[in-house]
């Protein structure tokens, strides 16, 4: 295996990490020289696969989220959800994904649009689909302007 492949597989496995987000973790790979377009789709992947399972477990991992923070003698809603709420109230579903990966980071937005009352196979497919157009689009702008150091 080459400092490429693992490289890769760094960028699949932070993208796939909450709060790394694919809009994240593609400039690092670029700048660090990795392929722009394998970049995007190991961040990609990584990430959908988040995306998928905050979606499907949504309501699941929101019920121990909040039994665990009544428990400790916190408000029910993380100051984060409460964000995410306010977001879709505002937004809707089409502005969660868009705005989604800037905002509050995409498996929050789709943990948010299902909660909201969103089929979950929806919510995926818009926020990935959204996230892969924001992950080429930071790629497109990072190879046009040249930005890497081509350290591996």
């Amino acid at each position: 295996m080459n400092i490429e492949e693992l490289g890769l597989i760094g960028i699949f496995i932070a993208g796939a990490i909450p709060w790394m987000e694919a809009i994240a973790v593609v400039p690092t790979g670029v700048i660090l020289g990795l392929d722009p377009i394998a970049t995007v789709i190991a961040a990609v992947l990584g990430n959908a696969i988040t995306i998928f399972i905050f979606a499907y477990l949504g309501s699941t991992i929101r019920a121990k989220i909040v039994e665990r923070r009544v428990a400790k003698g916190k408000t029910a809603e993380s100051p984060k959800f409460e964000k995410a709420l306010m977001a879709f109230d505002r937004y809707g579903i089409y502005g969660m994904a868009f705005l989604g990966p800037i905002i509050i980071g995409t498996q929050f937005a789709a943990a948010a649009s299902v909660a909201a009352g969103v089929r979950p196979l929806r919510v995926s497919i818009l926020i990935t689909s959204s996230m892969i157009l924001w992950a080429s689009g930071i790629a497109a702008a990072m190879v046009v302007f040249d930005l890497s150091f081509e350290l591996i």
